[in-house]
């Protein structure tokens, strides 16, 4: 399993650092606190922007 920085999240997704840090505090996107910084599994990157992807087609 590979994990993400909020950064590299956010460069994947095209969106700024805030909004990966909503999302994973909204629960929408799945993380791992490690220290004070969070680490997304690039899996859960991938679902969600499908998931969005066949919400709005």
């Amino acid at each position: 399993m590979r994990f993400l920085t909020v950064a590299e999240v956010a460069q994947l997704m095209r969106v700024s650092r805030m909004t990966v840090y909503r999302l994973v505090h909204s629960g929408e996107l799945p993380a791992v606190r490690v220290g004070r910084s969070f680490r997304v599994p690039e899996r859960a990157v991938h679902d969600y922007l499908r998931d969005a992807f066949n919400d709005v087609g």
